[in-house]
């Protein structure tokens, strides 16, 4: 689930960097900020390292750090989504700030609530062993 939710993610940063990414951003306040778009998949990866050392170890510790780690990029992801959902009219808003294809934020948001999901009952259930 973790590596779709990424292909998923990956599609939605490829496009907005072939679109220009921050070059196209024609003012500083801007719905996407820098710390938002490359913060999310940045402690995304990190979660996904944390989350690999679990596999590699099974230690609730590094579980219960890959948890921890997806909560902060679903903040920020929710925080994406929210702004996403209010649309281009912004009195902020300009060329730079397009709009993300609909099924690649629905997929992506979906698969990623699922890894979310999956995650925590897995640190649940390791921590109760």
């Amino acid at each position: 689930m973790w590596v779709l939710t990424a292909v998923a993610g990956l599609r939605l940063l490829v496009r907005w960097l072939a679109e220009g990414g921050l070059r196209r951003q024609g003012t500083k306040v801007t719905r996407y900020p820098a710390v938002l778009l490359l913060g999310h998949p940045t402690l995304a990866v990190l979660a996904l390292a944390t989350w690999v050392a679990f596999l590699l170890t099974r230690s609730s510790v590094y579980a219960w750090s890959s948890f921890g780690g997806l909560v902060l990029v679903a903040l920020l992801g929710f925080t994406m989504f929210t702004r996403w959902l209010t649309g281009q009219g912004g009195k902020h808003a300009r060329d730079g700030e397009q709009v993300f294809p609909v099924v690649a934020v629905v997929a992506h948001g979906a698969v990623a609530m699922l890894t979310f999901v999956l995650v925590l009952l897995t640190a649940i259930t390791v921590s109760r062993h």
